[in-house]
């Protein structure tokens, strides 16, 4: 996370993430005997194993660095109730330039912390989509400027509180 920018999450969102850097703390041990061993096996140059334990080893650091600083710039709050108000922390149904057709369905969010849905994108406020969406009501339409230099029309067509207890993959859904 870029300049300490506080990120809004719900107390469930707090506890999950405090969870799993809990883990990826607990597991650092783990981790390091892997290598240890992997190290032992003789050439490092040829060790797939060692190279291997080694990039996991980077991967689970860098998300713990990643956590950390979120957890410590989180403002904690209460996920929003209301429904036709694009917030940080609902779903939105939009369209593009006028064109009905051109749609898209994601969250108002952090990056970095998606839903658990992996066909749900989420948008952050700061990048200019969800910049322009946040406060908008249902049946608004804002513009915004693309980093090409473009601007684009977007009209809300649907917002709602964001439910992770509904959040199911569209693959598993009937």
């Amino acid at each position: 996370m870029a300049d300490n920018q506080t990120t809004w999450l719900t107390q469930e969102s707090y506890d999950r993430l405090n969870a799993e850097l809990f883990a990826l703390k607990e597991n650092r041990p783990v981790l390091a005997a892997e290598i240890n061993e992997r190290r032992e096996e003789g050439d490092l140059k040829e060790n797939g194993g060692y190279h291997a334990a080694r990039e996991q080893q980077g991967q689970e650091e860098a998300r713990i660095a990643y956590l950390e600083e979120l957890l410590d710039n989180a403002t904690i709050g209460e996920a929003p109730q209301e429904s036709g108000v694009a917030l940080v922390g609902t779903v939105v149904h939009v369209y593009y330039d006028d064109d009905e057709e051109d749609k898209e369905t994601f969250l108002i969010g952090t990056r970095g912390l998606e839903s658990s849905n992996p066909e749900l994108e989420t948008y952050s406020t700061d990048a200019p989509l969800g910049a322009a969406l946040v406060g908008a009501k249902v049946g608004e339409t804002r513009e915004y400027e693309t980093p090409t230099g473009d601007t684009v029309r977007v009209t809300l067509v649907e917002a709602e509180p964001y439910n992770p207890d509904l959040d199911i993959p569209r693959a598993m859904q009937k």
